[in-house]
């Protein structure tokens, strides 16, 4: 029987990628693993004398989430691509003049801040945010569909 990949964990793992943490899908397990930058760089060490305990115990999975192919890299933030999410959050809405205030707001210098200080000056934030989530939950949903994975 295939593995159920739970959708819940994939988006709130993909949401905390950053520049320097990945995350990796087992498919056969579910199991998600985030490997950051310095993990990385230990799994390359020769000794790993220096290294607490805790951290040694993990190694054997970050090794095989990095060298394995049986392992899936999720999609991280470029992926994700925020600044589309905002132009389309902006196309959808009905009033011309928000529209354009919004469009505005994502062009230019502080596009991220200016978009968010538009969208609470307009009491969109709520709507903004169930979009976000559901734009992030789509993305997560092709991938899961993509890799032919099932999940709930």
């Amino acid at each position: 029987m295939a593995t159920v990949i739970s959708l819940r964990e994939v988006i709130e793992a993909m949401e905390a990628a950053t520049e320097e943490c990945a995350s990796f899908l087992d498919p056969e397990t579910g199991e998600i693993i985030t490997v950051t930058e310095e993990e990385r760089d230990l799994v390359e060490e020769e000794s790993l004398e220096d290294v607490p305990e805790w951290q040694r115990e993990m190694l054997p999975k970050i090794r095989a989430a990095l060298e394995s192919d049986r392992f899936l890299e999720l999609p991280d933030r470029f992926d994700i691509h925020e600044w589309s999410i905002m132009e389309e959050f902006s196309r959808a809405q009905g009033s011309e003049r928000i529209r354009q205030e919004l469009a505005d707001a994502i062009h230019g210098a502080g596009a991220f801040r200016i978009f968010r200080t538009a969208i609470r000056r307009l009491g969109l934030e709520r709507s903004w945010y169930q979009f976000r989530d559901e734009a992030v939950a789509e993305i997560a949903r092709n991938w899961l569909e993509e890799h032919k994975l099932l999940y709930k």
